[in-house]
C-alpha cells in the first residue's frame, strides 16, 4: 500500500489539475440579461439593434445585387454605423474627385443611398425642424460625409452664397459646363489639387438666441510641399488656421435653414503655426463688399439648405442641386469665442 500511494496521489492531482484546465477553457454563453455577481447589476446587451438586420451585426449583409432590398430592413442606428464608415473610407467625401478619374463612384454611390436610406427612415414630425424651431440644431456639428463634388469646404455658407449667386447670372454655363460647378472645380484645382492647401476639420456651429450659424474648416498651407525628386525635407514651412464665417440663419418651415453671410475671420489652432498674430483679429465684412460686386447687383449673400432629418447626434441637410451634408456630435468637441460669446 505504501508503494501504491505515491503513484495514487499523482493520479488524485492529474485529474485535479485537467478538472482545473477545463474550467479555465470554459466560457460561458452571453445571455441577452446578464447578472454580475460583485455590483448585483443587470447588463442589458444591445442585441435587439444589432441583430435586426438578420445577424449581420452592425453593418448588416454585404451591399450586393442579391440583397439590394436589405437596406430597408436596417435600424437608424445600423445606418448610421454604415454612414461613418463610408465617410471614414472616403475621407468625408474628398476621395472622390470626378476630376482626377470615376474611382470610388460606386462607393459614393452606396454612400448617398445609405444616407437616403437614413432619411427615410425618420419621422418627419420628430426629425425634420418647423418654422422657429432653431433650436433642434443648436450646438457645435463635425462634417463626417459629403456627397458634393469639388471641396468638402462647400458646406460653408460663403461657398454656398457663391454657389446660388451663379443663378441669378443670364448665362448659366461656361464651356458647357454649369458655372458653379466650374467654378468650384477651378478652385480646387489651385488650392488643392497639388498640395498647396489642406483641409481638415469642417463643423459647424448653431447659436439659436443670437440666429448665427458660425461655420469653421481648418486648413493648412504648404503642408505636402517638398523639394521634387530629393524629397528629403520640406521646401516651405507649414502654417493655417481655422476659417470662420458667421452668418445671420432662421429655420423655416420643412426645415428650410436660410442664411445671410455676414462676415469672414479666422482663429488659431493648436499646434498649427499662423501666419501673423494680427490675423486672428481680422474681420471681413462679406456682406457689405459683396453688394458693391456688379454681378450680385446689390443682392445679400444668401443662400439656404434643407434639414432632411436630425437627432440629437445626427444631422442631414441638402443644398439646392441636390448635394447632402451629414454632420454628427463631435467626440472632441472644440471651444470657439466670438462675438464676445464662448461656445
Amino acid at each position: 500500500y505504501q508503494q501504491k500511494a505515491p503513484i495514487m496521489a499523482q493520479k488524485i492531482i492529474a485529474i485535479f489539475v485537467l478538472i482545473s484546465t477545463c474550467q479555465a477553457f470554459f466560457v460561458p454563453t452571453l445571455t441577452k440579461n446578464r447578472i454580475i455577481d460583485k455590483s448585483s447589476t443587470i447588463i442589458n446587451v444591445a442585441s435587439s439593434v444589432v441583430s435586426s438586420a438578420s445577424g449581420y451585426g452592425w453593418f448588416g449583409t454585404p451591399n450586393t445585387s442579391e440583397n439590394e432590398d436589405e437596406g430597408s430592413k436596417l435600424s437608424i442606428e445600423q445606418l448610421k454605423i454604415q454612414v461613418l464608415q463610408l465617410g471614414a473610407a472616403l475621407d468625408r467625401g474628398q476621395s472622390y474627385n470626378p476630376t482626377s478619374g470615376e474611382y470610388y463612384a460606386s462607393s459614393m454611390n452606396v454612400a448617398k443611398s445609405k444616407i437616403l436610406q437614413l432619411i427615410d427612415c425618420g419621422d418627419p414630425i420628430v426629425n425634420i425642424p418647423q418654422k422657429g424651431e432653431l433650436s433642434k440644431i443648436k450646438g457645435e456639428w463635425e462634417l463626417v460625409l459629403t456627397t458634393v463634388k469639388h471641396g468638402i469646404f462647400r458646406s460653408s455658407p460663403f461657398f454656398l452664397a457663391v454657389q446660388e449667386s451663379f443663378g441669378f447670372a443670364e448665362e448659366k454655363e461656361a464651356f458647357g459646363e454649369d458655372k458653379a460647378s466650374l467654378f468650384f472645380k477651378l478652385h480646387e484645382l489651385q488650392t488643392c489639387s497639388w498640395g498647396v492647401s489642406k483641409i481638415g476639420r469642417v463643423a459647424q456651429r448653431i447659436d439659436p438666441e443670437g440666429k448665427y450659424i458660425y461655420s469653421e474648416f481648418d486648413t493648412s498651407i504648404f503642408s505636402l510641399t517638398v523639394i521634387p525628386i530629393v524629397g528629403w525635407f520640406k521646401l516651405l514651412p507649414t502654417f493655417g488656421g481655422c476659417v470662420v464665417t458667421a452668418s445671420k440663419c432662421e429655420m423655416e418651415e420643412n426645415g428650410l435653414l436660410t442664411m445671410e453671410v455676414d462676415y469672414t475671420t479666422s482663429r488659431p489652432v493648436e499646434g498649427l503655426n499662423g501666419l501673423f498674430e494680427f490675423i486672428w483679429s481680422i474681420k471681413v465684412p462679406v456682406s457689405f463688399f459683396w453688394k458693391l460686386l456688379p454681378w450680385n447687383k446689390g443682392r445679400a449673400p444668401t443662400c439656404s439648405v434643407r434639414v432632411k432629418y436630425v437627432d440629437d447626434d445626427f444631422r442631414i441637410v441638402e443644398d439646392k442641386d441636390g448635394d447632402l451634408f451629414v454632420y454628427s456630435r463631435p467626440v472632441v468637441p472644440r471651444g470657439l469665442e466670438i462675438d464676445g460669446k464662448i461656445f
